[in-house]
């Protein structure tokens, strides 16, 4: 279902990131704003915002999800992250790992060194780091600040112990050469210490120190010297600045927080992860008579009890009286124990506050569309004269080539939402070829006939064709003697199930003519999911029965290769293709293969190396 331009209304004027998604909810495109709502906007003016691809990424959204974040330098190293993370279609992706650039101290090492590093994902777990930078001019002024403060090696380890002199660096007082003993151990290690103390963010007192010297200088007319210490202040309070998105050195951090209007109320959950925002995940509860503390209580029972891997703290918003007992029950038989805080102030204040807002907003659009589905399910009700609330719909639709491994799907939706644990697929077992009313008779027998045993029917029943397959549902549950369920026939009058319909006919039982619903109707875009959904869903079950068909019959063609040795070709060459691809040399390669069973594969695929 193409994207509903009125909910833009319901995104924040605030900063964050956005991701867009498709119709399989994957993540297409994920951009930054300092206002999402205007940014997002722009995506659907008339105008456009003149980039070439947009039209075709507009034609695939069906979903806007956003984070909202302080300030714009957080949503950038967030986009950042999101775009690693994802592997959006429409964003470019830098395969190397020249991503965030920091200071390292490698503090295990017997003299350690401090180096400007860049690393993609995570940091190695064995050094102090200090970053990530946004500025590589930063990054190197103070790398370059910390050298003439705590003047550590520079060299490598081989060119440390092959060092007789002292280099020049020596002599610039960037060095103060361990390599050939012009410092004592006790000596390196202050140094060491110094640099930690401002990496670990003492770097006030540091500043601290600087500004008396700067005073000193000043004082005697050093002005020289002055001036260099002042830029050197600049530069450090200049990469100083706090951010709270991204920490390579941070620890594992849950951010709860509630937004609530009555009964109704999200619950937004920030995850950092070694000090990184990784995602955002937001939980929609309507009518809920518990207070704030009893929902978040039975909320951090429920969720953290099952996972497998708890974070160091989780924020919370507001203080819980069994605190104590709640990080009892779900830290048991784990390695270590989960810490509950509530910030009154500073950065992890802000961070709930972040929490917060996202939640809010998510509020303002799920809430909104929940409404809107409703008002839907209750217009499709009276316009298509329905006995039951379609609550639960479910659809079928069936799929085929030439008659060739003829499969059904069945796709379930539950309040106008995706219940994707209620999908199923089936492979047709006694209808023949390109028998679709057979086939559509088959399935349909034995969804209801086990569904009506175990009490589990729908509101709804969709089938995919017209007049023709809505006689086949009939006489099905005319057989089964089911009453209850409503059923319509949903076709599309001319084109692909892909391409959205220029004109829908809904078909309805002891009715003759169709009803044609107009083009932006909210139930024909529903029903249109919803079908659209069904025939995906068959279509991808059906291409998987050809392929595993292809890759049987040609793997059984060839002689003396039974099923073990077929599944040792396929994982050692993982496609069939490279199979048919291989040389010689990589056949022999292949351990558990016979001479007699190499000969039989170059006999069927590359017979020509026999002659």
């Amino acid at each position: 279902m193409p994207f509903d331009q009125k909910k833009l209304e319901a995104y924040p004027l605030l900063p964050g990131v956005y991701l867009m998604k498709n119709s399989t909810d994957h993540v297409i495109y994920v951009g930054k704003a300092n206002s999402l709502r205007l940014r997002l906007k722009q995506y659907f003016s008339d105008g456009g915002d003149g980039r070439q691809m947009i039209p075709s990424l507009i034609s695939k959204i069906e979903a806007i999800e956003t984070i909202v974040v302080s300030s714009e330098k957080e949503a950038l190293l967030l986009e950042n992250t999101l775009i690693k993370r994802y592997k959006p279609k429409f964003n470019a992706l830098l395969k190397d790992d020249k991503t965030y650039i920091a200071l390292k101290l490698s503090y295990r090492d017997q003299w350690p060194m401090l180096q400007l590093v860049r690393y993609k994902v995570k940091p190695e777990s064995n050094a102090y780091y200090f970053g990530p930078y946004t500025s590589a001019v930063s990054a190197r002024a103070t790398f370059d600040l910390l050298n003439h403060l705590f003047p550590l090696r520079q060299c490598s380890d081989k060119e440390f112990l092959r060092r007789t002199r002292p280099c020049i660096l020596y002599d610039m007082k960037r060095c103060c050469a361990p390599c050939v003993g012009k410092c004592t151990k006790e000596e390196y290690n202050e140094y060491v210490q110094g640099t930690i103390r401002f990496l670990k963010g003492q770097d006030k007192e540091v500043l601290a120190e600087i500004k008396a010297e700067l005073y000193k200088a000043s004082e005697a007319l050093e002005f020289e010297r002055a001036g260099m210490l002042y830029k050197k202040i600049q530069q450090i309070e200049n990469t100083l600045e706090k951010q709270r998105v991204d920490k390579p050195c941070g620890v594992d951090t849950d951010v709860l927080a509630i937004f609530r209007q009555a009964d109704e109320v999200i619950i937004c959950q920030l995850i950092f992860r070694q000090g990184t925002l990784t995602t955002s995940k937001i939980y929609n509860f309507s009518q809920i008579a518990q207070d704030d503390e009893e929902l978040l209580e039975s909320f951090l029972l429920q969720h953290y009890e099952i996972i497998s891997a708890l974070p160091d703290e989780i924020l919370i918003p507001i203080e819980l009286s069994d605190a104590k007992a709640i990080s009892e029950i779900i830290s048991s038989d784990r390695k270590s124990k989960v810490s509950f805080s509530v910030p009154l102030r500073g950065e992890r204040k802000a961070l709930l506050a972040m929490a917060y807002t996202n939640a809010e907003a998510a509020f303002r659009q799920h809430k909104d569309v929940e409404s809107m589905l409703q008002r839907t399910l209750l217009e499709m009700q009276e316009r298509l004269h329905l006995k039951n609330y379609p609550r639960r719909i479910e659809c079928f639709d069936n799929s085929n080539l030439s008659g060739s491994e003829p499969v059904s799907s069945l796709v379930a939706y539950t309040e106008g939402r995706k219940d994707s644990n209620r999908y199923r697929v089936y492979k047709i077992k006694t209808a023949e070829g390109s028998d679709d009313y057979g086939a559509m008779r088959e399935v349909l027998e034995r969804r209801f006939k086990k569904g009506k045993e175990e009490n589990d029917l729908p509101d709804l029943l969709i089938v995919d064709g017209g007049k023709g397959h809505l006689n086949c549902a009939i006489d099905i549950l005319r057989v089964l003697d089911i009453v209850t369920i409503d059923l319509i026939g949903v076709a599309k009058e001319e084109g692909r199930h892909d391409k959205g319909a220029t004109q829908e006919q809904i078909f309805l039982p002891n009715i003759k003519d169709p009803i044609i619903l107009r083009s932006n109707s909210p139930i024909l875009f529903l029903l249109q999911q919803i079908r659209d959904e069904a025939h995906r869903r068959a279509i991808n079950f059906h291409r998987h029965r050809r392929s595993k068909k292809l890759i049987k019959s040609s793997l059984d063609d060839i002689k003396g290769i039974g099923p073990a040795k077929r599944k040792l070709l396929l994982n050692h060459f993982g496609s069939v293709k490279k199979l048919k691809e291989a040389t010689l040399e990589e056949l022999k390669s292949v351990k558990g293969l016979s001479q007699a069973n190499i000969n039989a594969i170059v006999a069927i695929h590359h017979p020509e190396w026999l002659a």
